[in-house]
């Protein structure tokens, strides 16, 4: 039976979401409904479509207490509201319904695992969150939360670990049929762990081990848990808090981890070969997979950070978009991302300029818009000196742009959006060290509204970021300092 609690936030929501113009959100990422989003959650593929629930808190454009948004989709880029599917209702999850992931039971009921969070009283005014996992089973619209709910507390925790730092469960199921989950822990030494439970059927879950410790090499605590077989390779994505910089590879404060190597099932451990950030740019965060049916594994992020939040004024009646959805692979022990094959079906409009030479700023003849997917092919001109920096400014007007530039005697690649329009003092730019040979780079730079998303020599390495500059500024502008020789393929996407 559906809740009080939650019975208010679909009404809301249903009346909230007819404020918000179709031209005011994305083209083809998926926006919060109304209101607040943060982490994807449970994104699963059921009854033929793709489900994405998301941390949602319907009535602000700010963080609050944590319901599930819900939305489905047929090829992960044109999605439809479903109600919200959680609400914290219940005493074990009175102050948050946090994140959490989805698995088809054999029965053919979808199941949900997620964070519930209780506040507790210590003393002096002082609370803290108890956070314990519980279900909810449904059929793709409503869920019903499980009568023996938590099913994951502080008793099934190894020893010395938290009961406030124990969050986001990640399931799948095994080909044996068992299921697993994943989920984030910190532990005495108040670094991060990712923890491992196995169960027979779903509802009954037991400590298996301790999959993997950080021992306070990346970061702190361990957010977003995700793990899975690619390539031969078995893949560990995390998202760690209190992040410090190693040269580019990753960025002060909560950032995004992708481990590669092998694991051990009987054991239930896991050791790595080698580490990465998942994105170089300003706003990624809590990525999570789906297997397709066709074999795809097939990873959507949270297009945010949380340094950067106050971006977007809470008066706006949104706040929160997902990544486009990234086909993944593994090769030479490095995680390789790509937009889903899906968005070439939105392609239309080609415009192309081959073996452009220039050493200036220049525009190109039906090079612009908001919603574009465009190559680019960077290389000194030939018989020429390797240049010094080539840069590419979109969004633009007289006054405003955000601009990606690269200096290949460095290697180095910076998107860089402190000219976008924004008037706040947060993070603005990041740079990537990227495998550049003689100033040779390629470049797949997809727009949307409110974001840019570049992806570096097929998918080596990625970038993000949102922006807000108003829609009317559609400019795309080319510039060299050297000689440059330019390949662009030009698509709008509708």
């Amino acid at each position: 039976m559906t809740s009080q609690t939650l019975r208010e936030a679909r009404k809301y929501e249903e009346t909230a979401e007819k404020i918000i113009k179709k031209e005011d959100r994305p083209g083809f990422h998926l926006s919060v409904r109304t209101g607040w989003l943060n982490d994807p959650n449970g994104f699963s593929y059921y009854k033929g479509e793709y489900h994405l629930f998301y941390q949602y808190y319907p009535y602000e454009s700010r963080w609050g207490s944590m319901h599930w948004g819900h939305a489905v989709s047929r090829d992960l880029l044109h999605w439809e509201y479903l109600p919200a599917a959680l609400a914290p209702d219940e005493a074990y999850d009175k102050d948050g319904c946090f994140s959490g992931s989805a698995v088809t039971l054999p029965d053919g009921r979808h199941l949900l695992m997620y964070t519930s969070v209780c506040k507790k009283h210590l003393e002096n005014d002082v609370f803290c969150d108890i956070q314990t996992q519980s279900l909810a089973v449904g059929d793709g619209i409503d869920y019903e939360k499980y009568a023996k709910n938590p099913v994951l507390d502080e008793k099934d925790l190894p020893e010395g670990a938290s009961n406030i730092d124990f969050r986001d469960p990640k399931m799948w199921q095994a080909e044996d049929g068992t299921f697993y989950c994943v989920i984030g822990s910190r532990p005495a030494d108040g670094s991060g762990q990712i923890l491992l439970y196995t169960s027979k059927d779903g509802f009954e879950w037991k400590f298996k081990s301790v999959l993997i410790s950080n021992r306070n090499r990346f970061g702190k605590m361990w957010e977003c848990p995700d793990f899975f077989k690619l390539d031969d390779a078995w893949v560990l994505l995390a998202n760690p808090q209190g992040m410090l910089p190693k040269g580019f590879e990753y960025h002060n404060g909560d950032g995004t981890l992708c481990l590669i190597g092998d694991f051990d099932e009987e054991a239930g451990t896991f050791t790595e070969k080698s580490d990465q950030s998942i994105d170089y740019g300003i706003d990624f965060y809590a990525p999570q997979t789906v297997l397709a049916p066709d074999g795809r594994r097939i990873m959507i992020g949270w297009m945010q950070n949380w340094g950067t939040c106050s971006l977007r004024t809470p008066e706006e009646p949104w706040f929160g978009q997902m990544s486009i959805p990234r086909e993944l692979s593994v090769k030479n022990g490095r995680l390789y991302q790509r937009p889903v094959r899906e968005l070439d079906e939105m392609r239309c409009n080609k415009v192309e300029h081959l073996n452009v030479s220039f050493s200036d700023i220049i525009r190109l003849e039906g090079v612009k818009g908001r919603r574009v997917d465009m190559e680019v092919v960077l290389r000194p001109e030939e018989g020429q000196e390797i240049y010094q920096k080539a840069a590419i400014r979109f969004a633009q007007d007289d006054n405003f742009y955000t601009a990606l530039s690269f200096r290949p005697r460095e290697s180095i690649l910076k998107v860089d959006r402190k000219f976008s329009g924004s008037r706040k003092a947060i993070i603005h730019q990041r740079r990537s060290l990227v495998n550049s040979t003689d100033g040779n780079l390629k470049l797949r730079i997809i727009l949307d509204r409110f974001s840019v998303e570049v992806f570096v020599n097929d998918g080596e390495h990625v970038l993000t970021a949102t922006m807000y500059t108003d829609q009317s500024a559609d400019g795309i502008s080319f510039f060299a300092d050297g000689k440059v020789n330019m390949d662009v393929v030009k698509y709008d996407l509708y």
